[in-house]
């Protein structure tokens, strides 16, 4: 046995000592077609790590290549030029490389195939950001300014959480699309959701950013529904340097950016990236009324019963069945965000560390060990608005990769402050003004159904007083409802007050129960805290074979949650277990290029297995052809079919907010009764009419996957030298298609009779516990819904002075019509442009760019709140000035700059004006 490993490790001494041998030195410059030296580009041996990067005069240095098996072959890149490769046979310490422009054909993307290819013979619409476009983006995250881009639409709920989708059915969730980083998923494993790029790559790390448009299960598998944005990090073997961002403007804004990389010996690479945010939020203030489909009893803005308003919180409602006001609903005032939020602090933070280590195993396979920690202050929309105070995520990554091949696992980790924290945390900003109104209040009393009394609450005091007043006022001036209400309304708020935002008995009762720990029997949270600490756990490999018959891949990858929220959010229990979750599933892709590779073949297939759903199928089958010289007329035509898997809110939720309480629908279904029953209590509760109830009946199964059937065609064209097309279309069929419905129900999916009914909307805000209330789940539509769209992407490149860009986008829900009390959420305009000019000037030392978008007016729909998003215009800028000696730019810019309404989100905040001026400090 000991032989054997001495002649091992001989053998391994031996190879070496050839490798060794064998390394020789390359030396050179690269230069533009114009002579200039082109500082910062990559030179490397191709198939390999080993490499560099170009200093300030051009010149580059590789001392140690393995000539041991020649040719090498040297790739030189450098944004906004062409890659070039050079074959050597033997060591050159002269090597000259002129770089020319590059014209968009020439971009390599890998996102749309999990394999390297050329962009113009991708089968699918897929958009590419190299480092250059993203350094033009002017919003402080990175997915906010997506929408300048084609096909592609952004929901912001406040100033640094967005999320992004395409082809339909947006939403400040994103659940229909997958968001990467370095292909690990950054969503926050609690909300199925991200928070913008918080989990993403810090911006100064990212290399380029790919979103592939359109279904994408049959490689990426569940929820890679409608799109994939994927971002890839900067390599630091071949981009090592120093860079510091820094920038300063309105609302308090402070951006300080940096990435630090270098090579520690020819094996071993470390970088540091990561930076810090803060602002003033924007904070919604939205004074319309709820929808009636999600208020069902709601009254008309301006209503002196009340109405409930969507940025208002805590106007809850009282549905009286006797007496004068017997089938009338009375809205309690509610709080605004601004008032919720502690003293008016609207500040918002972003935090970020990503510490990476590589180290080169052999030339051509690396390992990777990185770490990311991300923390924030922001506010979220999704079923309410909510308030997330120093709440983030853990992530880390372990990970190998060779030429054609990888093993990657990584785990996330999210958390909301400290467990029981009483300074931190999230809070539900809908259950809190609900909570403050049913606080006791001093010295009042009411029957406790025994013959004696109980404390009462603001609310009991509040819709008692407006009751009394209005019968008696209704009686007393024969009957004049309007005036009944206005005197009640007066004499209920001055008499009967609710608490006061800015005084000390609500500043205690709202500290009190944004940190509540207090629960039900049962373990669910009584406060309007919410506590994240989910896990997620993901393991995955991927190889390719490339053969003279057919380039083959294989994958295969499984994930595990882990939810926890103490009963906050899920269904689990304070000090509980958590809630367990997983899903598995393995691919493959053949791809096979013929006529001279002008004819490129795909075909792929995913299988997909979950714990609480059925097995899924995913194909895909492509073709592209290259017609012309230069291969620059490329058509594609492909067919996908992709699923949805509900997300883990949909499976496992069981939120109460107040006008419905929100429950997962994984187990039997539920029956019960539409919410248009409310409005017949009164009739439908008199003797021998309880046989109305049957028109109203409603039952739903439990959810089940959804799926989509796509077909897309597309043209993308290099049209000369310095013109570039990209145009496609698309039609999609939706099966078990998954919405929200609300309905009266039990919490335990039996149907409830008329008493309970009766029960339930005279008291559902003063007795959360009663079994009967409005319910919402998720569920699948029993019918197919169709939608189309297209897209126009055009760019003309004058000269390095001036390039024009403009892009179209058209989409269409072709299906009108949907069940009573279903919403579809499609949250897209039907049609949106930008146009956007940039170019370098001076002597590139002075770059601008300048982009104008409108967006049509459109229906936007949320289980927190639905109306209509007026038409928008935003104009967003940027300026910079290098000054060379000293590696800085300076930088002025901005977006929204004219301050127009920018509605993304409905029952959000406009999105209005941000400027800065900076310094950009970057030594390659």
């Amino acid at each position: 046995m000991h032989k054997h490993y001495f002649i091992l490790f001989l053998l391994l001494l031996l190879s070496l000592n050839s490798w060794a041998q064998n390394n020789q030195m390359l030396s050179g410059t690269v230069l533009a077609e114009s002579g200039m030296p082109v500082p910062g580009a990559t030179v490397f041996v191709k198939g390999s790590y080993v490499g560099s990067s170009t200093n300030e005069e051009g010149q580059f240095e590789l001392p140690k290549v393995n000539f041991g098996n020649p040719p090498v072959v040297l790739v030189v890149s450098f944004v906004g030029y062409e890659s070039q490769e050079i074959s050597l046979s033997q060591p050159d310490n002269a090597i000259q490389v002129i770089l020319k422009p590059s014209a968009m054909l020439d971009q390599v993307v890998v996102a749309a195939s999990r394999v390297e290819e050329n962009i113009g013979q991708v089968p699918v619409t897929v958009e590419k950001l190299d480092q250059r476009q993203v350094e033009q983006i002017t919003t402080p995250d990175i997915v906010a300014g997506l929408g300048r881009f084609k096909g592609i639409d952004v929901s912001s709920s406040s100033l640094l959480t967005s999320s992004f989708s395409t082809r339909g059915f947006n939403s400040s969730r994103s659940e229909r699309v997958i968001q990467l980083a370095d292909y690990m998923d950054t969503s926050i494993p609690s909300l199925s959701s991200n928070f913008g790029n918080l989990l993403g790559t810090p911006i100064l790390d990212v290399g380029s950013v790919e979103i592939v448009h359109g279904p994408a299960s049959a490689l990426y598998g569940a929820n890679a529904f409608n799109g994939v944005l994927l971002t890839n990090s900067k390599d630091p073997f071949k981009d090592p340097g120093l860079t510091v961002r820094l920038r300063a403007g309105n609302r308090n804004m402070l951006d300080g950016q940096l990435r630090y990389a270098v090579k520690l010996g020819e094996r071993v690479a470390f970088k540091i990236s990561g930076g810090a945010v803060q602002a003033d939020d924007f904070l919604a203030d939205n004074q319309d009324p709820t929808a009636r489909i999600i208020e069902p009893g709601n009254n008309p803005a301006g209503s002196n019963l009340g109405y409930d308003a969507v940025s208002r919180y805590g106007d809850v409602g009282n549905t009286f069945t006797t007496g004068a006001l017997a089938g009338k609903t009375v809205f309690l005032p509610g709080f605004s965000e601004r008032e919720l939020v502690t003293a008016g602090d609207n500040k918002t933070h972003s935090y970020k560390v990503v510490p990476s280590l590589s180290v080169l195993l052999t030339n051509s396979i690396k390992a990777t060990l990185d770490y990311k920690y991300c923390e924030a202050t922001t506010t979220y929309q999704s079923a309410s608005r909510y308030r997330f105070v120093n709440s983030g995520a853990h992530q880390g990554r372990v990970q190998v990769e060779g030429r054609n091949w990888f093993v990657r696992g990584f785990a996330t980790r999210d958390f909301s402050g400290g467990r029981d924290p009483q300074t931190d945390g999230a809070y539900n900003l809908g259950i809190l003004g609900g909570l403050l109104q049913t606080q006791l209040a001093p010295g009042f009393t009411v029957p406790n159904g025994t013959g004696g009394t109980r404390p009462g609450t603001y609310a009991e005091r509040y819709f008692g007083t407006y009751n009394a007043v209005y019968n008696q006022t209704f009686a007393a001036n024969g009957g004049n409802a309007d005036a009944a209400a206005l005197t009640a309304r007066t004499a209920a708020n001055t008499n009967a007050p609710l608490l006061q935002p800015g005084t000390p008995e609500f500043d205690a009762a709202r500290n009190a129960l944004i940190h509540s720990t207090a629960t039900t029997a049962d373990g669910q949270a009584l406060g309007a805290r919410n506590i994240l600490r989910s896990y997620m756990y993901d393991g995955s490999g991927q190889y390719t074979f490339n053969t003279k018959v057919v380039d083959l891949t294989l994958g295969a990858a499984y994930r595990q949650y882990q939810l926890g929220s103490d009963g906050t959010l899920f269904s689990d229990a304070k000090e509980g277990d958590r809630i367990q979750n997983y899903e598995y599933g393995a691919y493959g892709q053949a791809k096979k290029a013929l006529l001279d590779e002008r004819l490129q073949l795909a075909v792929a297939a995913r299988l997909d297995r979950f714990q609480n759903f059925e097995t899924a199928f995913s194909p895909r089958a492509s073709v592209v052809y290259s017609a012309g010289g230069d291969k620059q007329h490329n058509f594609r035509a492909s067919y996908s079919r992709a699923f949805r898997a509900p997300t883990q809110n949909d499976q496992y939720i069981r939120l109460d907010i107040g006008r419905a309480i929100l429950v997962g629908n994984i187990g039997n279904g539920f029956q019960g009764y539409n919410t248009a029953v409310a409005a017949q209590l009164p009739g439908i509760l008199a003797p021998g009419r309880t046989a109305d109830l049957a028109t109203y009946e409603y039952q739903s199964s439990a959810l089940k996957l959804e799926e989509v059937n796509s077909i897309e065609v597309g043209y993308r064209a290099q049209l000369g030298k310095y013109a570039y097309l990209d145009l496609d279309y698309f039609h999609n069929n939706y099966n078990n298609f998954i919405a929200t419905q609300n309905f009266i129900g039990n919490l335990d999916g039996s149907r409830p009779s008329a008493a309970q009914i009766g029960a339930a909307a005279t008291g559902r805000f003063q007795n959360p516990a009663l079994p009967t209330r409005v319910i919402q789940i998720a569920t699948n539509v029993d019918q197919t819904v169709r939608s189309q769209g297209a897209g126009l992407t055009l760019g003309y490149r004058f000269s390095p002075a001036l390039t024009v860009n403009t892009n179209y986008s058209y989409n269409d829900l072709v299906t009108e019509t949907f069940k009573p009390g279903t919403q579809s959420f499609f949250n897209t305009p039907k049609h949106k442009f930008n146009l956007g000019v940039d170019g370098v000037v001076l002597g590139r030392k002075l770059s601008y760019n300048l982009n104008y978008r409108w967006a049509d007016s459109y229906l936007y729909e949320s289980t927190f709140a639905t109306g209509t998003l007026p038409v928008a215009q935003t104009l967003d800028a940027q300026l910079g000035y290098l000054i060379s000696p000293l590696h800085t730019t300076v930088q002025v810019g901005g977006t929204n700059i004219l301050d127009a309404t920018n509605f993304q989100v409905y029952g959000a905040p406009s999105m209005g004006r941000l400027v800065y001026a900076g310094l950009l400090f970057d030594i390659k």
